[in-house]
């Protein structure tokens, strides 16, 4: 469906002016985010969700109204999936709470913009090449089987190759510099200055490069309900711009919805044959959402009625995880505990086997 220029600019100045706002006046101040504004932040983004589709369904008409509807479900649904992995990169390095929030805020940024770009494109593949939809189910079809078999300890946010890149080539700092993510830094006493990246900025890259691989599922999955690219951009766009509160609400409820991985991968599946099928038998939209809306409410509410039994926390001990020859500090540089306390980062009598010769220097407030 053709969409006026017009009305792609009215939505995305909407998005950054409810950006500003949220930056600028609620945000202006490093705070860490309480379940009480985090809630109220939550209600506010579906809120406008939910009117957005509503003026899609008055304007454009009660079926594209289902799919605004569908699509901004399945990219919610697994959105809280990443949740889990920004859980882990926060609690593997240490960032403070009142620091999260500014690096969720231009992770989404972002977000944006990459997602916008492989809606783009994969709208084009699509309508040059109608067989790659059956590519799409194929895959989406892979990737539900291989999710319920997944295991979210395996994550090591270590050894990501972006992680590795991005310590290679730029100097970086352990010590707490708030909420920066670029500081300048002199070289010894009389030295010269140069500018090195803050944990805080790692931080955002391993964000980033997460959002990346979870659009892969996510952005072919809204494709398989709707082939109206502003439908599966807005609808998408609506779901990320309230990962963040969503993120400080369920924080600390995440972990305990361990059945709902399940319910994401059945519904990947589900789309995946949707997909598959869309030339031969095309599933009312109003029973899909019906079905996924089912799917989820089920493996969440199967999650908190039969909680997991408590199992030792050992999917972040540093010490086992970092590796003596990786390209980030020794395993005590980033221990969550001590990450932004300078003091006590390297501990020579017993955190550290590697001699100063053999240190990273990549990572060294003195290095190169």
């Amino acid at each position: 469906m053709h969409h006026s220029i017009w009305t792609w600019i009215g939505f995305n100045l909407f998005v950054l002016a409810m950006l500003a706002l949220d930056l600028g006046v609620f945000h202006r101040k490093a705070h860490a985010v309480k379940a009480r504004e985090a809630a109220i932040w939550s209600i506010v983004w579906v809120a406008l969700a939910l009117a957005f589709g509503w003026g899609v369904s008055h304007y454009m008409g009660r079926q594209a109204g289902l799919e605004f509807l569908t699509g901004y479900l399945i990219e919610k649904a697994l959105s809280v999936d990443n949740l889990f992995v920004f859980v882990l990169i926060f609690s593997y390095f240490g960032i403070a709470p009142k620091n999260q929030h500014r690096v969720l805020f231009w992770g989404i940024i972002g977000a944006l913009v990459m997602r916008g770009v492989m809606i783009a494109a994969g709208a084009a593949l699509i309508q040059q090449f109608h067989w790659i939809i059956y590519l799409f189910g194929a895959f989406l079809v892979f990737t539900g089987i291989r999710m319920a078999f997944h295991d979210e300890t395996e994550i090591h946010p270590e050894k990501n190759p972006v992680l590795r890149l991005a310590s290679r080539f730029l100097p970086v700092v352990h010590e707490d510099h708030g909420e920066k993510f670029f500081v300048r830094q002199q070289l010894g006493p009389g030295g010269p200055v140069r500018r090195a990246a803050t944990l805080l900025f790692v931080v955002l890259l391993l964000i980033e490069t997460s959002d990346l691989l979870f659009a892969v599922d996510s952005i072919p999955a809204i494709f398989a309900v709707t082939r109206d690219p502003f439908l599966v951009y807005t609808s998408n766009i609506f779901a990320i711009l309230g990962l963040r509160s969503l993120y400080f609400l369920l924080a600390d409820l995440i972990g305990r919805l361990h059945y709902l991985k399940y319910g994401l991968s059945l519904v990947l599946a589900f789309v995946g044959v949707k997909m598959l099928l869309a030339d031969i038998y095309p599933l009312p939209i109003a029973l899909s959402l019906g079905l996924i809306a089912g799917i989820l409410a089920t493996s969440a509410g199967v999650s908190l009625l039969f909680p997991r039994p408590a199992e030792p926390d050992t999917a972040l001990e540093p010490d086992t995880a970092l590796e003596p020859d990786t390209a980030m500090e020794p395993a005590s540089a980033v221990k969550p505990a001590t990450a932004v306390e300078p003091a006590t980062t390297v501990e020579p009598a017993t955190s550290v086997e590697t001699s100063a010769a053999e240190k990273p220097a990549a990572l060294e407030p003195g290095g190169a």
